[in-house]
C-alpha cells in the first residue's frame, strides 16, 4: 500500500509539473498532447507568404470561379446556372419539405417525361460519381475510397432505413443540401436540379439491388 501512495504522489507531481496549476501563466507555448487543429497554416490578408513562388499571400480568385452574391450587375447566373438553383427559395423543389414534413417523389418543376426522366437519371449518375461515390461507393454500398482511409459512419444506401419508405426523397435532398453527421453539406456546390438527379439515381441503384437480391 505504501508503494501505491508513493506512486500516486509521483504521478500527481508529474502531472502538475507538466501541466502546471490552473490559472498559472507560462512564457512558453503549452504542451499539446492533442492539438485538435489549434495551429493551422493560413494566409493572412495583405501579408507575404513564402508558400507561393511570388511571395504574395493575397491571391486572385481561381479562374472561371464566381462566389455567390458577387454577380456582375444584371447577371443572375453562376457558371451558366441560375443563381436561385443554389438555394434560398421555398417549396418542395428547393427544400425537400412539404410543410413540416419531408416530401416524396420527384418535384413537378422537373416536368419529367419518359425521355427526360432517363436523362435526369443519367445526369444523376454523373453527379453521383463526382460528389458521392468517393464515400458511398459506385454502387451505393458505402464502400468508397474514403472508408479505406478510416473515415467512419459512411452510409450504406441499400440498408432498409435509407429506402423510400423510411427515408423520403425530401429527406435525402435535405441531407445533400445541409449534410448529416460526418457528411458536409453540398448546397453551395450542387444545383437544386442536380440534387434531384442524384436522388433519382440513388433510387435506381436501390431498385436494381432489390431486383438482384430477389433474383437470387
Amino acid at each position: 500500500m505504501r508503494y501505491f501512495f508513493l506512486a500516486y504522489a509521483l504521478i500527481a507531481l508529474l502531472v502538475v509539473g507538466i501541466f502546471g496549476f490552473r490559472g498559472q501563466h507560462f512564457s512558453k507555448p503549452p504542451i499539446q498532447l492533442f492539438p485538435d487543429m489549434d495551429d493551422q497554416d493560413k494566409i493572412r490578408a495583405q501579408k507575404p507568404d513564402a508558400f507561393f513562388s511570388d511571395g504574395h499571400g493575397s491571391r486572385l480568385p481561381v479562374g472561371q470561379t464566381q462566389p455567390r452574391g458577387f454577380n456582375e450587375e444584371g447577371k443572375q447566373s453562376i457558371g451558366g446556372i441560375p443563381e436561385y438553383e443554389f438555394g434560398g427559395q421555398t417549396g418542395y423543389y428547393y427544400t425537400g419539405h412539404v410543410g413540416d414534413y419531408f416530401g416524396s417523389g420527384m418535384p413537378q418543376e422537373l416536368a419529367l417525361t419518359d425521355e427526360s426522366a432517363a436523362a435526369l437519371i443519367h445526369r444523376g449518375k454523373e453527379r453521383y460519381g463526382i460528389y458521392c461515390a468517393v464515400c458511398h461507393g459506385q454502387s451505393g454500398d458505402g464502400q468508397g475510397i474514403t472508408g479505406q482511409y478510416g473515415v467512419p459512419g459512411i452510409a450504406n444506401l441499400h440498408m432498409d432505413n435509407f429506402k423510400s419508405a423510411s427515408y423520403p426523397d425530401g429527406r435525402i435532398f435535405e441531407t445533400i443540401t445541409n449534410g448529416k453527421g460526418m457528411m458536409g453539406g453540398y448546397g453551395y456546390n450542387i444545383p437544386v436540379r442536380d440534387r434531384w438527379a442524384i436522388i433519382a439515381y440513388v433510387r435506381t441503384l436501390q431498385t436494381a439491388k432489390e431486383a438482384q437480391t430477389k433474383a437470387h
